[in-house]
């Protein structure tokens, strides 16, 4: 073989086996983020760390001003913005690690301290994933699957998403990946139909868990709403306990957020927040506005699009990292 193929192979080879190693250094890295914290991918949150450290005690007013637009800038809201400002200038810290030590504190007992893990009643345990256009809902559904999975749980997936024909498809291919079935029905089809004959095959097949991904709606649309009430209610049928209903929340959104939460919680009975998309642009401090408004539990954070980029919502770690 000439010395030419030799070399060019050989590169080849070094360069196959480098983006093995990168993936599974980029893999490990994921799987040890501390439960719940996206601080190993957020890269900073908008200066309040810095902001802390700048602090020398005293009541210097510009400082307070610019806490307070650092703090509405990770969209924590104007409530829960006015309310660490008032807690923090009462404890009078004499410095930044006091102050740290406070905001931390006022974050943390903002959120609740109830039960975050995954409800999983009924034979089999029903999760419904509802959200706006976008929010992540089918992806989560797939990083629920894979979660289960790997406890040893059979699941299955419902795509009742009938009128993106695209959601449908990719459930289905995750499906594929995730050796977990699919139940589908046809393009434009009564999602809530798709919903009850997921939830008789799940029994029929003896699941342990049913999860169905809903179509992405406006919360101002009635009628949408409507009919996402209407497959919750298909779910609870036949005396089957009321299903787990998790609201995907891009940690973009901000604000809107709450407004979100309040009119899913209200057509649909939501039981837990996915906060999605927590990279390393989004700020996700509207977690902590939520919960303390509506006393929602968020109980995961998505933090990429790999099957284990689904973590269990910690509030201390969460709100330890909002402040980095």
């Amino acid at each position: 073989m000439p010395d030419f193929l030799i070399w060019a192979a050989a590169i080849v080879v070094a360069l196959a086996a480098a983006a093995v190693v990168w993936r599974l250094t980029v893999r490990r890295a994921r799987r040890s983020r501390p439960g719940g914290s996206p601080a190993a991918v957020s890269g900073g949150r908008g200066g309040l760390g810095a902001l802390l450290s700048r602090f020398r005690g005293g009541a210097d007013p510009e400082f307070w001003r610019e806490m307070e637009r650092t703090l509405l800038g990770a969209d924590l809201g104007p409530a829960m913005t006015a309310r660490i400002l008032e807690r923090a200038r009462e404890a009078l810290p004499d410095g930044p690690d006091g102050l740290r030590r406070t905001v931390e504190r006022e974050l943390a007992g903002a959120m609740s301290e109830g039960e975050r893990a995954l409800r999983l009643a009924g034979s089999p345990a029903v999760v419904a994933l509802v959200g706006v256009n976008g929010s992540g809902k089918t992806t989560t559904a797939a990083k629920l699957a894979a979660r289960l999975t790997g406890e040893g749980r059979k699941c299955l997936l419902a795509a009742a998403d009938t009128y993106r024909a695209a959601a449908g498809e990719q459930l289905q291919t995750w499906g594929r990946r995730l050796g977990v079935e699919v139940v589908a029905g046809a393009a434009g089809g009564d999602p809530a139909a798709v919903a009850y004959d997921a939830l008789a095959a799940g029994r029929s097949r003896g699941m342990e868990a049913v999860l169905v991904d809903t179509a992405g709606r406006l919360q101002g649309n009635r009628n949408l709403m409507g009919e996402l009430a209407k497959i919750v209610r298909v779910l609870g049928r036949d005396g089957a306990p009321a299903p787990e209903v998790l609201l995907a929340i891009d940690a973009s959104t901000g604000q809107n957020g709450i407004a979100q939460a309040r009119i899913f919680t209200e057509q649909a009975g939501v039981t837990g927040i996915v906060l999605t998309k927590l990279d390393g642009t989004a700020k996700g401090g509207a977690a902590v506005a939520v919960e303390h408004e509506l006393g929602i539990p968020v109980k995961f954070i998505g933090v990429g699009e790999e099957p284990g980029d689904l973590l269990p919502f910690d509030r201390a770690a969460f709100a330890a990292s909002l402040l980095q």
